[in-house]
Parts: structure tokens; sequence; C-alpha cells
């Protein structure tokens, strides 16, 4: 009876001695984090900078693009069926008569795109077999596609007209593409702008930087200053050290979060049609990855310089270049595609694009999360494992 009460106290003590060791040290780690002003610049700062610039800056939207258009028939109807092409902010019209100039122009890089109404349009017109040829410069695919679809619609447009004008279904669809009815129709993106995928993705990319770049340099800063030994003669405990160092940085990258969210919502118009606390939990959990990524680079490589290029090498770039931000990964090569599945960026962003503009697909939900948690558990591990008092 008196062994049991004696090991009730043990217990509760150290229960205690837990708590009273991790609320030290948070303490100890938040006064450290408010006075490394640069730190908090990074955390704080850089994000909104990133916003303004990946929402504002970077867009795969084609604007007053140079086109130009070869009008051999000089013709009412050569010249209606590209009159669409006017007036619009995505083409800038850049009339001429001549083929060859009009190839000179692409040679030199002063058009992007030649649309050619030939001699003989008006005739092919009324046999209900007219032809408009279209020539890209495939030097920037995307480009070239953004301007096919604008062209390819404004032609539809017209046969649209044409059908609506005469009542003659069989004659609208000979004028406009020849034989071919063009049906377009646009998922999830119904705007057409490049600012609905993209936002999305830079809470990827910001949690990414922020996360693996600022504490990838706290281990290591504390090696290098000395003070990590200073704490292995202490009582406190790996694990309390990692939820610690964990924590600070949870809450500026919850603010970021919150200046992400707030930002694609009423800055830029991005619809969120997934449930709000779905999104902010899924953040949440790869905040969480790509902290402990950090921590753990910074508890291998015991160096400031070192951490922070691995963590650059091993996190943002990729996360930037094959977690599918910029690129539809079914279009890169299968390598590619396998490594891309390894990195906890390319799950969470498939999901935070779902969650923004899909929906709540719970099957990919629950699918994506539980990679998320798995590489939580992991790294977690790993990561307390670097934090063992042990001098080498």
């Amino acid at each position: 009876m008196h062994d049991d009460a004696d090991d009730a106290r043990a217990q509760a003590h150290s229960r205690s001695g837990f708590a009273t060791r991790l609320i030290a040290l948070l303490r100890k780690e938040l006064r450290q984090m408010l006075r490394d002003r640069s730190n908090l610049a990074v955390g704080l700062v850089l994000p909104f900078v990133l916003i303004l610039l990946f929402g504002y800056g970077l867009s795969f939207d084609v604007t007053h693009a140079p086109v130009a258009v070869v009008l051999e028939d000089s013709s009412p109807a050569a010249r209606n069926v590209v009159a669409g092409l006017q007036g619009s902010r995505y083409i800038d019209v850049q009339w001429t008569r001549s083929m060859d100039d009009a190839e000179a122009r692409m040679r030199a890089a002063s058009v992007l795109a030649i649309v050619r109404i030939p001699s003989d349009f008006s005739a092919q017109l009324a046999q209900g077999r007219a032809r408009v040829q279209l020539v890209l410069n495939g030097v920037d695919t995307t480009s070239a596609t953004a301007l096919e679809a604008y062209v390819n619609g404004a032609i539809g447009m017209w046969a649209e007209h044409e059908r609506d004008r005469s009542g003659s279904a069989g004659r609208a669809s000979a004028s406009g593409r020849g034989a071919i009815q063009i049906e377009q129709r646009m998922w999830f993106n119904e705007a057409n702008t490049s600012t609905w995928y993209l936002v999305p993705g830079l809470l990827a990319l910001v949690m990414t930087l922020i996360g693996a770049f600022l504490t990838s340099l706290l281990i290591a800063r504390e090696w290098e200053r000395g003070t990590l030994e200073s704490l292995f003669v202490t009582p406190v405990r790996p694990l309390e050290i990692v939820l610690a160092k964990l924590a600070p940085y949870m809450v500026v990258g919850a603010i970021d979060i919150a200046m992400c969210l707030l930002a694609a919502r009423w800055l830029f118009q991005v619809p969120m049609r997934g449930s709000l606390w779905l999104i902010v939990v899924a953040s949440l959990l790869y905040l969480a990855v790509s902290l402990l990524l950090g921590l753990f680079i910074s508890g291998v490589t015991r160096n400031q310089f070192k951490a922070s290029q691995i963590a650059l090498i091993v996190s943002f770039l990729p996360a930037m270049m094959i977690s599918g931000f910029v690129f539809d990964l079914r279009n890169v090569p299968l390598m590619v595609q396998v490594v891309s599945q390894v990195l906890p960026a390319t799950h969470f962003m498939g999901l935070i694009k779902t969650l923004f503009l899909a929906g709540d697909n719970w099957r990919v939900v629950l699918r994506e999360c539980g990679f998320l948690c798995l590489y939580t558990v992991v790294l977690f591990v790993a990561t307390t494992r670097t934090m063992r008092k042990r001098l080498d």
C-alpha cells in the first residue's frame, strides 16, 4: 500500500516536472524568437511579399499579345471573321496583306501568332468549306496554347453570330471552322484565370519556405553557440526540446496561413468551395511537417549555412518545381513523377487545390491527410532522435 502511494507521488511529480520544464523552454524559445528581428521579418513580412509577388506578378494568362492578321481577302465576310480579335485585352492585332511580312515578324519575335485569311475565303465560305490558317510561335508553349484558345474562341463567336443571324446551323458550322463544331468547357476555373490556379498553391509554397527555412537554423545555431550543450546537463528531455522549438513557429505559421487565406479570398477573389475548417486543418498539418523537416535538417547538420542550403534544396525548390505548383505532373517524365510523390508538398498541393476549387472530396482529403500525418510522425521521431543527449 505504501509502495502504491509512493508510485503515485512519483508519477505526479514526473508529470509536474514535464510541464514545468516545457513551460520554461517555451518561455526561452519565445524570448529568443522575439529578440531575433531578422527571423520575425522572414516569418511575417516575407509571406506578405510572396503573396503580392506571385499573386500579381506571376500569371499564365496572355494579355496584349501581338498577332499578325494576314488579310488576303478584303471582302466584308473576311473582315467580319477576324473582327472578334479586335478590341480584346488579350490580343493586339497587326494588320498585313503579305504572309512573307507576317513570317518576318514572327522570326523577329515581334508577333506571337499569325492568323491568315486566304484570298479565296469568300468563295469557300459560299461553298460551306471556309478555312482560316493559324500559325503559332511554339517557343513559349504556354502563350501558344493560350493564344490558340483565344483565336478559336473569337472565330467560334463569329460562327455563333452567323448561326443566329442566318438561322442556318449548317452554314454557320461550315463558315466558322469548316465542318467542325467547337465546343469548349472549363471545369473548376470558369473565370479562365491562372490566379485561381496559382494562389492556392502559393499557400503550400509559403508554408514550405517559412517552415523548413526558419526552423532549419534553430538547432544548428544553438550547436554553434554552445547553448545546446548547456541544456544537455539539465533534466530536459529531447521530446520537450522539440515541442518547445515547434510551438512558437506554429503560431507564426498560423498567422501566415491566415494572411494567405484572406488574400486568396478578398485580394484575388479565389473561390473556396471546400470547407474552411478542412483548409485550415490541412494547412496546419502541412505546416507541422515543414517545421519538423527544418528541425530535422538543423539537428543533423549542426551548421547554419549548411542547414539553410539543404533546406532550400530539399524543400523549397522541389515544392516550387515538381509538386504541381507550376507544371501538371502528368506531363513530366515518369521518374520525376515518382520523385514528386515522395515530397510532402506534392500531397498538400493537390489537396489544397482540390479544397479551394473543387470542394470537399473526402477520398482525396483522407488520402492526402493520411500521408501528411505519416510524414509528421516519422519526422517527429527522427527529429527527437537528433536531440539525444550525446556529445560527438
